[in-house]
């Protein structure tokens, strides 16, 4: 990977439009960050300059009175040995879905916990597996390696990541449950991106860490994270992270507005209270901590909403193989002696003409030219030439099906509607608490704090938990 050394981290209030004046003595000392940088001193300046930013945006949240933490001190455990962590993640669910229809446990969990008021922010590119690992190491995906769903090794363009690929070559950082056990403990992975992945400390114990099934019923998955706690003291994980593909899987054949929406999420909601009833039976419920969250969110497409490269000819013909990647997220590749430079230019004075269908929809950017909030060109796995579509807009190479409309993500991260949903319950959060949108980045070290485990360095802010959870 390329050195972040020349990279300036915009502050907060321009990056998230706040307008709330930095209270600089909040800012604590930041965690250090991992990552396969080819200039460790580079990387430790990103570091510095990451978290700090970081730290700067919640520095803004903490000076709103709404947000200071109350003298509550956090709940004894008198059953559990430890602390245990379940985190529940429902890809693609949008915020405000839970506003939608009856969601009695959810809103449960709302007013008996904490829960960002405004949403989960994930990182960009908004898609399922980066995302995913970015929940999991803490860290942005040109540092976990994660960089799309579907890509090459651009050193070795026959050899494609795919979401089925465990080769730990492609996965790093350190992620949750390696975090777990390099402390001695055992932590289950139940269809999370990476959890198949053997590296580390991490051997995807087959107990804890089944292998990828799209048809498991929702309620076996809780079955058997409930299960874990019939297992001796010593052998309950700590840690427990499950997925579950609803409702991306209606979004985007329906959009993010349609009924089946509605339907899902009532199912989602279901799969919650099967949780809260299984721990209350155990009487543990009030020491289990439960986090309810979302990789992305989603939003509306539809047929007038493409834009097709081939439309670009009389500028440039751009070569199909040359794209790595197009849908929400285009990245381009040219051969060896074709200067992406001159690509950018014409593509772009192409998309401008007024003469290409919802050409101004599209940007074309040289990575390293990319708005620096996305934090996308510290990586030698992203492609040389990066496009941005506008939200509901989709790049095809051309036409060759009638399109339909339905959803998608990807989208500028910033977007309210790639937002996503966080609520917390357990002896750590307080009952009733709102805070402020924060990103994805910082549930690493909000876990490692509730467990008590050292974690490793990523791009998070150590003032993050302490500032969210309750004081033991």
């Amino acid at each position: 990977m390329a050195s972040p050394s020349s990279i300036q981290i915009k502050l907060a209030h321009e990056e998230y439009n706040y307008e709330e004046t930095p209270t600089t003595s909040l800012i604590s000392k930041p965690a250090s960050l991992s990552s396969p940088l080819k200039n460790p001193k580079s990387l430790t300046l990103f570091s510095l300059i990451v978290v700090s930013s970081l730290s700067i945006i919640l520095a803004f949240h903490l000076v709103s009175p709404s947000f200071s933490l109350s003298s509550v001190k956090a709940r004894p455990l008198s059953k559990l040995p430890h602390p245990v962590v379940i985190i529940f993640s429902f890809d693609g669910f949008r915020f405000g879905y839970h506003l939608k229809t009856s969601t009695p446990n959810i809103r449960r969990l709302i007013a008996e916990g904490t829960s960002a008021d405004e949403g989960l922010i994930p990182v960009f590119p908004t898609l399922t597996f980066p995302n995913h690992y970015s929940i999991a190491t803490g860290l942005f995906p040109p540092y976990h390696g994660i960089i799309n769903n579907y890509f090459p090794d651009l050193e070795n363009p026959t050899d494609w990541f795919s979401t089925s690929n465990h080769d730990p070559k492609w996965w790093l950082g350190e992620p949750l449950w390696e975090t777990v056990a390099r402390n001695g403990f055992n932590a289950a992975g139940y269809f999370w991106a990476g959890t198949e992945v053997k590296k580390g400390a991490w051997t995807c114990p087959p107990k804890f860490c089944p292998k990828y099934n799209y048809s498991t019923p929702f309620f076996k998955r809780v079955d058997d994270i409930l299960g874990y706690f019939n297992l001796p003291e010593k052998e309950i994980p700590i840690l427990s992270m499950v997925y579950f593909q609803d409702p991306d899987s209606q979004g985007h054949i329906y959009g993010p507005d349609h009924p089946e929406i509605t339907k899902s999420v009532a199912n989602m909601d279901s799969v919650v209270g099967r949780l809260i009833t299984g721990l209350e039976k155990r009487g543990i419920f009030e020491e289990v901590t439960i986090i309810l969250l979302g990789d992305h969110g989603m939003a509306g497409t539809c047929d007038e909403k493409y834009v097709f490269l081939n439309e670009l000819a009389p500028w440039i013909q751009i070569e199909d193989n040359w794209i790595n990647s197009a849908d929400t997220l285009l990245t381009i590749q040219p051969p060896s002696g074709v200067s992406s430079a001159e690509i950018v230019q014409k593509m772009n004075e192409g998309l401008s003409s007024g003469k290409v269908g919802n050409g101004d929809m599209l940007r074309v950017y040289l990575k390293e030219d990319l708005p620096e909030r996305f934090h996308y060109a510290e990586s030698n796995r992203i492609p040389a030439i990066v496009g941005l579509v506008e939200e509901g807009y989709t790049v095809e190479y051309k036409r060759e099906k009638t399109y339909e409309c339905g959803g998608s993500h990807g989208y500028d991260n910033l977007l309210f509607s790639m937002r996503t949903f966080f609520v917390a319950h357990g002896p750590r959060f307080a009952k009733g608490k709102k805070i402020p949108s924060f990103q994805n980045i910082e549930v690493y070290n909000l876990v490692t704090a509730i467990l008590g485990v050292e974690g490793a360095p990523n791009n998070g802010s150590n003032s993050f938990p302490n500032s969210v959870l309750l004081k033991k």
